[in-house]
């Protein structure tokens, strides 16, 4: 099942070290076959506050989400990003083929009633 990595990245001032991250971290991505889906783009907020950019990058699951995450190749380029910029990242998996959200809220209604 696909998985995803996901960033919620606030403004920061342009740095050489991010700018160095950037150019380096595709090279992390495929192995792990991880591709981005949207890369820093400004979001467009329809409700609370979102200061800052998203990030989603794909895997063709969680185990290569992980993997990526932890290898020696992202750990060693990481810091370029972290010194710079704050933000929150997660890995989650997506959802399966066929998915049906009237399925997930047939069983809420019926775990709520007990």
């Amino acid at each position: 099942m696909t998985a995803y990595a996901v960033a919620h990245l606030r403004p920061a001032a342009p740095h050489p070290e991010i700018f160095e991250y950037i150019e380096r971290i595709q090279a992390t991505l495929d192995p792990f076959g991880g591709h981005f889906l949207v890369h820093g783009a400004e979001v467009e907020v329809k409700e609370g506050s979102w200061p800052g950019a998203l990030v989603i990058i794909e895997f063709p699951d969680m185990a290569r989400a992980r993997g990526w995450y932890d290898s020696p190749a992202y750990a060693e380029i990481l810091p370029l990003r972290t010194r710079h910029i704050d933000g929150e990242a997660v890995l989650v998996p997506g959802v399966p083929d066929g998915y049906d959200p009237a399925v997930t809220a047939a069983k809420l209604r019926a775990a709520a009633a007990g």
